[in-house]
């Protein structure tokens, strides 16, 4: 075969079948029966090789992300037969990370679309803070009176406790919303994401304006740096999920929203567990008034760990074939 278009026609088939054998099998591959095992495995191989091939024929066509996610899939069930408590390890050390990274160009347009609102709005409140107080909630009005560095803010530990459990739920809601905002298409998740932005950078551009930047970050920055990274990753989750919806490609579309749901709504539960991390960070941290070199040190680790991990653990394994198709 000489171009993409024969490569892909010819090749359809056979990634359709593993796609229809991995949504049979779920977790048990035993359920295909002897021969859709055999089948299984069999396909799996000649995707496995088809990747080899395309990357070598066709390394910046989105073609092979696609394969490279179906290879991934495929060889989690020919290979993974382990127990429910190694497969809660597994998704904990692993798959989650790979399901962050798998659609990069997703999370991308979710930073943006948080980012560039946080900016802008950012400069506007900073230049005319008469105008933009209206965009900061009323619980965040305080951001224009002066506030000495580093003072505490007077909260008992019982209320420290009672913060931090309002603060986590909020964030998992924020969270749940941002990946069910898929199901409109993506627009929901992307007008989650715009408001966050611009009400975060009204309050930041007030604060700055009124002189209070310095404790403005360390009311927010030890929090802030994981909170708004599972924000973003929650909203490539429910990008994921419109597009399903939107660029189902060749499988079916109910197919497609079957697969890509499973995969947001896995994103979705393993970030939780970071935001309880950053909720219990916010409510217990941030009141006892540090100083921005601690918070700079724990929001800013806490960024890199997280981050660090997506780069690390969700790096998608190669893999291994003996040959690949001819030209």
């Amino acid at each position: 075969m000489t171009n993409l278009d024969e490569f892909v026609r010819e090749r359809t088939p056979t990634w359709t079948e593993l796609e229809r054998l991995v949504e049979g099998g779920r977790n048990s591959p035993a359920r295909l029966g002897s021969a859709g095992v055999l089948r299984l495995g069999s396909c799996y191989r000649a995707v496995a090789a088809d990747l080899a091939f395309a990357r070598r024929r066709f390394p910046s066509d989105p073609i092979v992300g696609r394969l490279e996610r179906l290879t991934q899939r495929g060889r989690h069930a020919v290979y993974n037969t382990s127990g429910s408590r190694n497969t809660v390890l597994a998704f904990a050390t692993r798959g989650y990370w790979r399901r962050v990274r798998e659609r990069p160009a997703l999370l991308v347009i979710a930073v943006v679309c948080l980012a560039l609102p946080t900016l802008l709005s950012g400069y506007w409140a900073w230049r005319d803070p008469g105008a933009a107080s209206g965009l900061a909630p009323s619980a965040y009005q305080s951001v224009t009176q002066p506030r000495p560095d580093g003072q505490d803010l007077g909260v008992s530990v019982d209320e420290q406790s009672d913060l931090a459990a309002r603060i986590f739920t909020n964030n998992i809601q924020v969270s749940f919303l941002a990946f069910a905002g898929g199901i409109l298409l993506g627009l929901g998740t992307l007008y989650l994401l715009i408001q966050n932005g611009i009400m975060l950078g009204a309050v930041a551009g007030l604060a700055i304006g009124a002189g209070n930047g310095r404790p403005f970050f360390e009311l927010v920055v030890a929090h802030g740096v994981l909170e708004l990274s599972c924000i973003v990753v929650s909203g490539a989750a429910g990008l994921r999920l419109a597009s399903a919806i939107v660029d189902p490609g060749t499988r079916p579309r109910s197919d497609a929203l079957r697969t890509e749901a499973r995969a947001a709504v896995e994103i979705v539960l393993g970030t939780a567990v970071w935001l309880v991390v950053a909720g219990l960070v916010e409510g217990f941290l941030t009141p006892a008034g540090k100083g921005l070199a601690v918070v700079l040190v724990v929001g800013l680790g806490l960024g890199a760990l997280y981050w660090g991990l997506v780069f690390w653990r969700g790096a998608p394994e190669q893999p291994t074939v003996r040959g690949a198709p001819g030209p």
